[in-house]
């Protein structure tokens, strides 16, 4: 929902960058939720092939349909296809177009998973325990190369990659003093942290949102008597994460059609009618497109494997 506000609405003075810092706040906390949840997937079992296709699923049947629609609309090159077929879209020349600029998170995230993938591929399960070390360096080369925020993946991935500290903390992985410790953080002091770190000004504090963004959703999760907690359970807002990638992944193409043409007024007085058609075209893409690939992909990977016994 930060991501939708960031492209699709005015939040506050231009002067103030409201709309970058919140848009940077919103992927700074998927990415720390998608890095805690792969994570944790993982530790309790570690099977990569079981993991790439689980992960596939639920990425590519919309991400290849959006940019197949996409790309017929506004014809590209070759090279932009492959480029956007194969994720590798966010690295220079960035052949990234209007409505397929958001997938360079789908690039990072494609990446993660097959280098978390080859890691216990390799190492098995204990492998995961690079993803401290991994995420230090990460950090490091964005403080040596002064990028507080790229789409770059190796400029990018620890955002990822602090979720994954986050699981292994969850998990036990990394003894119980950090446990201790989340359990007593005050979020409050936190987000304010995070909020400096997401401004455009937020100058060597950018270095720190990959900590920040996890040590938050961490307080969440040892805190679960606050009204903050609570407020995460809600059912509206189980809904809207249930439909949240298909939210992301489409709104970029309705903002370009109709539905956000126009000048000033008359494009932000169709804004509530774009928010009901995404929010309708998300639901019937998760529950009637998504799920039912994925259902089918799931079956036919178990009877394969059951084949091979």
């Amino acid at each position: 929902m930060l991501v939708l506000a960031c492209h699709l609405l005015p939040i506050g003075p231009s002067f103030l960058h409201l709309n970058f810092l919140v848009g940077v706040l919103g992927m700074a906390l998927f990415f720390t939720l998608s890095g805690f949840l792969v994570t944790h997937f993982l530790i309790g079992r570690p099977y990569v092939i079981d993991f790439l296709i689980r992960r596939f699923l639920r990425i590519l049947p919309l991400a290849w349909l959006y940019i197949l629609v996409a790309l017929f609309l506004n014809p590209v090159t070759r090279e932009v296809w492959l480029a956007h077929l194969f994720f590798y879209a966010n690295y220079p020349p960035k052949p990234l177009i209007h409505v397929t600029d958001h997938l360079w998170s789908l690039c990072v995230e494609m990446h993660f998973y097959l280098g978390l993938a080859l890691i216990v591929s390799l190492l098995k399960k204990k492998g995961l325990l690079l993803i401290p070390v991994l995420c230090i360096v990460v950090t490091l080369l964005r403080v040596i190369n002064s990028e507080h925020v790229s789409v770059i993946t190796h400029f990018r991935v620890d955002e990822i990659l602090a979720g994954g500290i986050l699981a292994l903390i969850y998990n036990r992985k990394l003894g119980d003093g950090l446990i201790k410790t989340l359990s007593h953080v005050n979020y409050v002091y936190v987000l304010v942290l995070l909020l400096v770190s997401c401004h455009i000004d937020g100058g060597f504090m950018s270095y720190f949102r990959p900590y920040l963004a996890a040590i938050l959703v961490g307080a969440t999760l040892y805190n679960q008597n606050t009204r903050f907690a609570k407020l995460l359970e809600h059912k509206w807002l189980f809904y809207i994460a249930s439909i949240s990638y298909a939210l992301y992944v489409i709104h970029p193409l309705l903002a370009s059609s109709w539905l956000g043409s126009g000048d000033l007024i008359e494009k932000y007085s169709k804004r509530p009618l774009l928010f009901i058609v995404l929010f309708l075209l998300a639901h019937f893409s998760t529950f009637y497109y998504e799920h039912r690939l994925m259902a089918w992909g799931k079956a036919t990977f178990l009877k394969l494997k059951l084949s091979k016994l």
